[in-house]
């Protein structure tokens, strides 16, 4: 008996622990808007490897200050020599007899080519961290938009679950009565399946928001055992007000990552087009040889200087691309700003519908009162003051106005994040 005890208690103890271990890592989170955006700016995976982008381009500017390296070469190396020679040397000193030829070269980079160059790699740097703004534009969007479903499809479950307590109590009272001959056992039928319907449609909006939290946890890269449940913020969205639209256009030209990065990519060409330039100038490569036994003199030493003569060849091509390429660039820049504006206006214009229809229901008194008078239909159902058709049909009602209000909340905080997404500013 003790034999058969030991392994079984073992087996419960390992049970308990491996359902705490479990249920810990299920733990329920509830964080506000603000702390999700501060994980994930903490925690996105593709921003990191987005910003290493910036590394590399600081990389590539300390790679084009450098110099070109000295070029040693070896030559001429005689190892045999001719008959006479062979006969009337030491072999000890074989070394100091051989013909042989050294020569140092080191390329020189005119025009100042290297300088310019620098400064094309500089702007390309700054085009990087445009770049990588404009990855955190486009994310930060994603995540306020998967924060508003999150929050209506919470909010809407809640007021199905409650929906569905009350139809479960309302169910076994009809039970107690139908089994007593008080109520029609049609009656009974008919509130079930409108039970049936409703959990219906929590598995539906369950399996929604599942689909949202798998895809916030992605972008926050947190544990997949973990359930992450929004904490309403205090609703501090500013009123839009007609004359709001024009400062709006500002901030967007100042912020905006792809319109910076527009301009950057016509100072790119602009620099592209002086260094091709500069291109059509000649290097010079300076050199200096010794060459022992190589001619009339035992140790002979030089120097020399060589260069490409600019005839057929002057970089005309490339020449040609950059400066096609600045004015490609003006033109799209343009465009950019244009796109930028109606940009800016429509997500102006959603934002100012959506917050003055929600402003509309949170000022009607008799929606805030939902709650209360479902509590009343459903008492008066039970003192069967009112039919079943009449409960049924303001449930229906209940749950069709709430969503209403859910989706008036949830559809003003996306126009303001697509607002903000517009002009890349955190609008106060």
């Amino acid at each position: 008996m003790k034999i058969a005890f030991r392994p079984l208690f073992f087996c419960i103890i390992l049970s308990f622990f491996t359902i705490a271990v479990f249920a810990q890592h299920r733990e329920t989170l509830r964080y506000t808007p603000a702390q999700i955006e501060a994980l994930f700016l903490e925690q996105n995976l593709q921003l990191i490897a987005e910003k290493m982008h910036i590394s590399i381009a600081d990389a590539e500017t300390a790679q084009a200050k450098l110099w070109d390296n000295p070029e040693l070469s070896v030559g001429s190396v005689n190892f045999w020599g001719n008959r006479e020679q062979r006969e009337g040397l030491d072999m000890h000193s074989f070394p100091r007899n051989t013909q042989f030829s050294v020569e140092l070269s080191q390329l020189v980079q005119t025009a100042r080519k290297r300088s310019k160059l620098v400064n094309l790699t500089k702007v390309s740097k700054e085009m990087a961290i445009e770049e990588f703004e404009e990855v955190l534009r486009g994310l930060k969007a994603e995540l306020r938009q998967l924060i508003g479903e999150l929050d209506y499809l919470q909010s809407y479950s809640g007021v199905l679950s409650d929906q569905q307590k009350s139809l479960e109590r309302m169910i076994v009272a009809y039970k107690k009565q139908a089994a007593q001959g008080n109520v029609a056992k049609t009656e009974l039928v008919r509130l079930q399946s409108e039970l049936l319907k409703l959990e219906s449609e929590i598995n539906d909006t369950r399996g929604a928001f599942n689909e949202q939290q798998k895809n916030l946890k992605a972008l926050l890269n947190v544990s997949p055992y973990m359930k992450i449940e929004i904490e309403p913020a205090i609703d501090d969205m500013p009123n839009p007000y007609p004359g709001w639209l024009d400062s709006l256009f500002e901030i967007a030209f100042a912020s905006r990552p792809d319109l910076r990065q527009g301009e950057l990519q016509t100072r790119f060409y602009e620099k592209s087009l002086v260094y091709e330039k500069s291109q059509r100038i000649p290097d010079i490569t300076l050199s200096a040889s010794y060459d022992r036994y190589g001619g009339i003199w035992k140790d002979f030493v030089g120097i020399g200087i060589s260069f490409d003569l600019p005839v057929l060849h002057r970089n005309q091509g490339n020449i040609k691309v950059a400066r096609i390429g600045l004015e490609q660039s003006r033109h799209l820049v343009q465009q950019q700003k244009n796109k930028a504006l109606h940009e800016i206006t429509e997500a102006f214009d959603n934002y100012t519908q959506a917050y003055h229809f929600h402003q509309k229901i949170t000022d009607n008194k008799l929606l805030s009162e939902l709650d209360k008078m479902y509590e009343l239909y459903t008492k008066n159902l039970l003192n069967r003051n009112i039919s079943m058709l009449e409960y049924i049909d303001f449930m229906e009602s209940h749950r069709s106005n709430k969503q209403t209000i859910l989706s008036a909340r949830k559809n003003k905080y996306i126009s303001f994040s697509e607002l903000q997404y517009s002009t890349n500013s955190d609008l106060k």
